[in-house]
């Protein structure tokens, strides 16, 4: 893999700096992580190549100047402490800009302990208890995008469990749920697709 390729996977032009291709792994790495996307071939493999592709341009990516960090940083979904709100680009459909608040330290160490614990209960199936622990830090950081993401991915591991289980009509309020709380997730629109699919099937 080459260096062009590996800022591409990062969804960064090429010689981005250090603190930007950081900020672009998180992201996507909590995005494609195995334990939110259980049994997904696809997604493990994003994982990996974004993890290989993060470790090689740790020792080439080019450190930022004191003129760089005062430079508008590369919009990402996840919030960074920062003293003026960073702009995230909605990437489906609609030309409007979304403002990120940032978080307080209070505020980001609830969130990386919810993180932690919802990845546990996914792991683990425990979907109404994630999904209650994730509404909970949803109405607690209502400003926060990568919250409103593993909102909707609880919703739709739920509904997708529900298709298993042949309850149609709460499987596809689920779905519904999930697409509505993060309707510019492309991968997760193609997930929930799926789920439908499933779902007529039981027909």
């Amino acid at each position: 893999m080459n260096i062009a390729d590996c800022y591409r996977l990062l969804e960064l032009p090429e010689g981005a700096s250090l603190a930007r291709v950081k900020t672009a792994y998180r992201r996507l790495a909590r995005r494609y992580h195995p334990d939110m996307n259980s049994g997904d071939r696809q997604a493990k493999d994003k994982f990996i190549e974004l993890t290989a592709a993060y470790k090689q341009l740790l020792s080439v990516a080019p450190v930022e100047s004191e003129e760089e960090e005062a430079a508008p940083a590369e919009p990402a979904p996840a919030p960074t402490p920062a003293r003026t709100p960073t702009p995230v680009k909605v990437t489906r459909k609609s030309p409007r800009i979304e403002f990120v608040t940032p978080l307080s330290e209070t505020e980001q160490q609830l969130k990386d302990i919810s993180y932690q614990q919802l990845q546990q209960l996914l792991k683990q199936r425990k979907f109404p208890r994630a999904i209650a622990l994730v509404e909970a830090l949803a109405h607690r950081i209502p400003q926060d995008p990568e919250v409103r993401q593993w909102q909707a991915i609880a919703y739709q591991r739920w509904g997708r469990q529900l298709v298993k289980e042949k309850q149609v009509e709460k499987a596809r309020s689920y779905l519904k749920k999930a697409l509505k709380t993060d309707p510019h997730n492309r991968s997760l629109w193609a997930e929930v697709e799926r789920d439908f699919q499933n779902l007529e099937k039981i027909y």
